[in-house]
């Protein structure tokens, strides 16, 4: 598992990592407040006033002090006699910096720049952004922003926006950290209206100091929040972001959403650079470090305030037991769960006998459970159910319906500190639905008021469940050191499998010929069937151009071969033994630009980019989360003996996946070390092509 970054009181920069000042200030100073309605600082200066601390208003050109509005920081600080900690500045693009520098003189601590034109503007707001980052670095002063709509806590009454209306969302258990302003918002009202509030909500903009992994950083001690709603468009340092995710899931669970799903990487050299977009190699990084991973808003808000109410222990599987008052619903609930790889396991005898004394026979008791119209057992029905062995969370649905909904309220409440934990699905009027909704939060119950919403946060409460077992599973003794590797040199393929098998994998008996008469003489030492690559460090992709013949039998068979690849342009060639028949794989380390080494494995062979059915994991990586890699492919099923095929032994592939991780690691010159294919036989894997990449000077 990649080692932990231990945050100290400063960061990367040399400024103070403590983001009090920004996020519990004991006064706020408005830089740049306005008479005029409409304008950004008379709106955030309306958006302050609930503050129930100091705050001033600064207007350098139009001061006037008889109403609070002062010609600078300092003025306002010694009128005042209070600190201010907390400057929000509310002046164009090009007048921030110097507006930073006095409020800094004036000891503000933390600053928040709204405007935009900036670096995401292009032309002078290069300029602008630079000269603002310098002054924020000079002085010390945390800086959010620029360009984002601010932030707000509503237990404080801190509400640094200029969004209207955003004051009325209600203190909650979830925080929001999210890379645009606009979203951070739009996931606020969003759990507002989900009836659970929000305990910070913060928009990083354009992140030029204050970033995610700070933001995460400071929620780990943060005891108003108990989970995480995370928003990323871009990762600026990846590993801080591991760090910082992996620290905050340890105690409080993260639900990520990672905007980019339909990105382009240019063409790399190898298929496992071209497979490795940000997007998928973001989201395989924030998995690794324990986040639940969702694909949009909607699933974002359900997920995280599901795991806002409960958590449930680590567990490689949960069971899932299903209690629904109505069958459609429960159809759609069901589906949806085991959609999402979600396991509902049958109830047990004893179970199943205690339900039949309270449901007619015409019903489904085995799971899901499906009490037909609600009657007066709903509840003891869901008692039953949750104390069962084999489940550990229960999904109960039910319409308001001759008082079903009431029922599951009562029951759902009392298991919460008896049997498994129950996540409530509610249909009815939105007022009826509200207020048991309300009664359900009280009782630390999550509810939710459509099938669909209920499936996606009992798959969260799994999903982070599955991921905190990964993280606990102890790494295994003998970890591989990696081996000296010539830098700056072009491997082909015969020098590359050369050094894959130093690292103790599995090639096919081969012969490097410098001429024909070399070729003849190893398919005599070999014997047929053979294949009769092109053997050139530069070219990678040999297949494109012609440069493989397989199946290669006789002398007269490997002239025709050979005289192929001089089509091709080979002038020295690779013979090699045939391989049996399998399951071919791409296997592969590179080293990812923002995150570092990183290994992938997914299906393919010549087809890989193609599927792009793939999976990735930071370097280095566990015993346990490399054996656990073929569980995220779509063909999965094709690795445990499908219709009589190989079966995967997850060790070997763990011993692969980590040789190559630890390899590229140690040694600092490799820009990639890949294998494809790598068949999966009846006798094992073997690389039965591989490709060594060096950085470019």
């Amino acid at each position: 598992m990649p080692e932990l970054v231990t945050m100290g009181t400063t960061t990367a920069t040399g400024v103070d990592a403590d983001l009090s000042a920004l996020f519990a200030p004991r006064g706020v100073v408005v830089v740049g407040a306005s008479r005029t309605g409409t304008k950004l600082g008379s709106v955030m200066a309306r958006s302050l006033q609930a503050f129930g601390g100091p705050l001033a208003l600064v207007n350098a050109r139009n001061p006037d002090p008889a109403v609070g509005l002062y010609p600078s920081v300092a003025a306002a600080a010694d009128t005042l006699g209070e600190p201010l900690d907390l400057a929000v500045l509310c002046v164009p693009a090009g007048a921030c910096a110097d507006a930073l520098k006095d409020a800094a003189a004036a000891g503000v601590r933390a600053a928040l720049v709204c405007a935009g034109g900036f670096a995401e503007a292009g032309g002078d707001g290069v300029a602008y952004q630079e000269r603002l980052v310098a002054a924020s670095r000079a002085s010390g002063v945390r800086l959010l922003g620029p360009n984002t709509s601010g932030f707000l806590i509503p237990h404080r009454r801190l509400t640094a926006s200029f969004v209207p209306g955003v004051g009325d969302v209600p203190a909650g258990a979830v925080a929001v950290v999210a890379a645009s302003g606009g979203v951070n918002h739009a996931l606020a009202f969003l759990l507002a209206d989900a009836g659970v509030g929000v305990s910070l909500a913060v928009g990083l903009g354009n992140a030029t100091d204050v970033d995610a992994a700070d933001v995460l950083e400071h929620l780990v001690g943060d005891d108003s929040t108990e989970a995480v709603a995370l928003h990323v468009e871009s990762v600026g340092d990846g590993p801080r972001l591991y760090a910082a995710v992996r620290r905050l899931t340890r105690t409080k669970p993260v639900v990520a959403l990672v905007v980019g799903r339909n990105d382009v990487a240019e063409f790399a050299a190898s298929h496992t650079g071209a497979l490795a977009t940000s997007w998928r190699t973001t989201r395989a990084v924030l998995r690794q470090a324990g986040a639940v991973l969702v694909d949009d808003e909607r699933a974002l808000v359900d997920a995280v305030a599901t795991l806002s109410h409960s958590r449930l222990q680590p567990n490689p599987d949960p069971g899932v037991g299903i209690v629904t008052a109505q069958a459609g619903p429960g159809l759609i609930l069901l589906d949806a769960l085991r959609g999402a790889g979600v396991r509902t396991p049958t109830l047990t005898e004893d179970t199943q006998a205690r339900i039949a004394g309270l449901l007619p026979p015409m019903t489904f008791q085995r799971n899901p459970v499906d009490t037909g119209r609600p009657g007066e057992t709903f509840g003891d029905v869901l008692t039953a159910v949750a104390a069962d062995a084999g489940v550990d969370v229960v999904a109960a649905y039910a319409l308001a319906e001759l008082g079903s909904t009431e029922q599951l309220a009562a029951a759902a409440a009392a298991t919460a500190t008896e049997g498994a934990p129950v996540v409530a699905g509610l249909g009815g009027s939105p007022t009826e639905a509200g207020e048991l909704r309300h009664q359900l939060h009280a009782a630390a119950v999550a509810s939710h008021l459509s099938p669909t919403a209920l499936a996606t946060g009992v798959a969260a409460l799994v999903e982070d469940a599955r991921l905190a077992h990964l993280a606990q599973q102890p790494d295994a003794e003998g970890a591989f050191d990696g081996r000296s590797v010539l830098v700056g040199r072009a491997w082909d393929e015969d020098q590359a499998k050369s050094v894959i098998e130093d690292l103790g994998l599995r090639a096919m008996p081969r012969r490097a010929c410098d001429d024909e008469e070399s070729a003849h003489r190893a398919l005599d030492a070999l014997g047929g069937p053979v294949a009769v690559k092109l053997l050139d460090a530069a070219v990678l992709h040999k297949t494109e151009i012609g440069g493989v013949q397989l199946g290669v039998r006789s002398h007269a068979e490997l002239d025709d071969a050979l005289t192929a690849l001089r089509a091709a342009g080979a002038s020295r060639y690779l013979v090699e033994a045939m391989a049996p028949s399998g399951v071919d794989l791409i296997v592969g380390a590179h080293r990812d630009a923002v995150f570092g080494p990183i290994v992938l494995l997914g299906l393919g062979g010549t087809q890989a980019e193609a599927l792009a059915d793939v999976t990735m994991r930071l370097v280095p990586v566990s015993t346990a989360e490399a054996a656990a890699m073929p569980d995220e492919l779509l063909g999965a099923a094709l690795l445990d003996g499908w219709r009589s095929g190989p079966r995967l032994d997850r060790g070997e592939l763990a011993r692969v996946v980590r040789a190559l991780g630890t390899q590229l690691a140690a040694d600092p010159g490799l820009q990639s070390l890949e294998i494809n294919p790598l068949r999966l036989t009846h006798d094992g894997l073997i690389a039965l092509d591989a490709v060594i990449t060096a950085i470019e000077n």
